[in-house]
């Protein structure tokens, strides 16, 4: 390829980068759960006629986007080439050919150079979002198969041919309880693909283009150059880390083998606990999104994030593992485990690259997921559904400490307390960093953070628990100490359980201490002024 082919290439490539970003700037924009809007827990993309991903926007979660790049392959199967017409969108929120549980639906858009020539397909937008509700028992792990969980949308058409599936919509409308906000938030995906296509067809206009092809092998052929020069610098072997997590009844352990080749990386993870009764299992394509992520962190941030870079890494798990959950295995809150998988293998790696990977550190999210109902029968109060993330602190880095409350490795941010106490009954009482939660270190771990929360008058919360690292801190790395674990507790003391269905009584309030990160290196190594700073903070005492 002559050096003016390649410079145009590379212009497109970033137009396209450019056309994902409006891509998902405008489903935040049209949004109506604030786990979109607030949060940012999305994800956007381009694929090519294959369904392989070319280019990402630089938002959302590896939990969507690394599982959202093998789901356009199984729309395609599904809906079948001979039935994907100009002005179709299609939908799913099916685990396991989407991204791992229900309360994520994948909207996906065929985009044709001529919209009255069925032939003329170029390629697909799809985007994912976390809707605020999706029926059955509610966002939380106490479902025994995946049918309790919600509604489950298998690959159908959203829109055919520009006409809008009125029997699909009536039907997601009665069995969700925010209807309004969940049929709000599908036709803001629709919508921000949409976005993309125009941009999309306006490009292949100015550059005088019939297709994205040549661009996609491009793209593809730098991006696998990139990352195997990225995999060489990792020892050839095998490396292993096993793990102990809170697990919901009884601790669970996960295991990895990684086993690095000339030809990539896999992953392995036998010896991991089996699977639980309650909704805290993994589809493999979940767990496979954070091995991805982790090494991709680890060995080329730098990199963009699509099919190329991706491919190098393998996963595989036996049957009956909590990594490889299967069809009907309960996963409403397969990310409690699943993120996980990031320190996991980044544990296994660290053996090869001791100077590059960070310590543990608080991994899942605890996400606030309330159904907020009248205290009393004698003062009737509407039900309304309340979703709110936190992060505890990220594991200290070789060089920098960790960071505080921040969601690591999830990516979604923590959302105020302003905008959730506009969209439900709760009061936020305080939200502040945990003093003393990081693990001590030459880098000290990331802080946690202390909330507490109530209802407002007339109601109580009925609230669905899922934390972790309560039992089972996070740990340091090097020589570093453990992060300090995670309590919730009622604010008259009483301990409150962190799985399953709990209530939250009228009047009282629910404190949640979330875990601190684990340190790296000696703490007799840490820089006096960075201890010095830290004191002024508050940060310790």
């Amino acid at each position: 390829m002559n050096a003016a082919r390649e410079l145009h290439n590379q212009v497109m490539w970033n137009r396209l980068i450019s056309i994902v970003e409006e891509q998902a700037l405008t489903l935040v924009r049209t949004a109506f759960s604030t786990s979109v809007r607030e949060a940012g827990d999305l994800s956007a993309g381009v694929f090519d006629t294959e369904g392989r991903m070319i280019a990402q926007a630089v938002t959302g979660t590896p939990g969507h986007v690394n599982t959202m790049a093998a789901a356009v392959g199984h729309f395609i199967d599904d809906i079948g080439p001979e039935r994907i017409y100009p002005g179709d969108v299609y939908i799913t929120n099916d685990p396991w050919k989407g991204t791992g549980h229900l309360h994520d639906i994948t909207v996906t858009t065929p985009v044709f150079r001529d919209p009255s020539d069925d032939t003329s397909l170029v390629g697909f937008f799809a985007s994912t979002a976390h809707v605020v509700d999706v029926g059955g028992r509610g966002y939380g792990p106490e479902a025994r198969e995946v049918y309790e969980e919600g509604v489950r949308i298998p690959i159908l058409k959203w829109v055919e041919r520009g006409e809008l599936n009125d029997d699909l919509v009536t039907m997601v409308r009665w069995n969700v309880r925010e209807s309004d906000q969940v049929i709000g938030d599908i036709h803001g995906l629709a919508a921000c693909n949409e976005t993309g296509r125009r941009r999309l067809l306006s490009m292949l206009e100015e550059f005088e283009l019939d297709d994205l092809d040549d661009l996609a092998a491009f793209v593809f052929d730098r991006t696998r150059s990139a990352t195997m020069a990225a995999l060489a610098h990792v020892p050839k072997g095998t490396y292993t880390n096993t793990m102990v997590v809170d697990g919901y009844d009884l601790p669970l352990t996960l295991a990895v083998t990684l086993t690095v080749t000339d030809d990539g990386m896999h992953a392995d993870f036998t010896g991991t606990s089996p699977i639980s009764r309650y909704g805290i299992n993994v589809p493999l394509g979940y767990a496979e999104a954070y091995f991805t992520y982790a090494m991709l962190v680890a060995l080329a941030p730098e990199l963009p994030n699509n099919f190329a870079s991706l491919a190098p890494f393998t996963v595989s798990a036996p049957k009956g593992v909590i990594l490889n959950a299967e069809h009907p295995d309960p996963v409403s809150v397969r990310h409690v485990i699943g993120h996980f998988v990031t320190d996991l293998t980044l544990g296994a790696i660290a053996h090869a690259l001791p100077e590059v990977v960070p310590a543990e550190g608080a991994g899942a999210l605890w996400n606030f997921q309330a159904s907020a109902r009248q205290a009393s029968p004698d003062n009737p109060k509407p039900p309304v559904e309340l979703l709110m993330f936190n992060s505890g602190g990220s594991g200290a880095r070789p060089s920098l400490d960790g960071l505080t409350a921040t969601a690591f490795p999830s990516g979604v941010r923590t959302m105020s307390a302003e905008a959730t106490e506009q969209v439900g009954p709760i009061i936020i009482w305080r939200k502040e960093i945990r003093e003393d939660s990081g693990g001590a270190g030459r880098q000290r771990g990331g802080m946690g953070q202390i909330l507490e929360v109530g209802p407002t008058d007339g109601y109580q919360f009925e609230f669905s628990a899922m934390f972790d690292r309560v039992t089972n801190p996070a740990r340091g790395r090097n020589g570093g100490e453990d992060g300090e674990p995670g309590r919730v507790y009622l604010s008259d003391g009483t301990p409150f359980p962190t799985k399953g269905v709990e209530t939250v009584p009228a009047g009282s309030r629910l404190i949640m201490e979330l875990p601190g990160g684990g340190g790296f290196g000696d703490p007799a190594e840490r820089d006096p002024a960075a201890e010095e700073n830290d004191r002024r903070q508050g940060y310790i005492r």
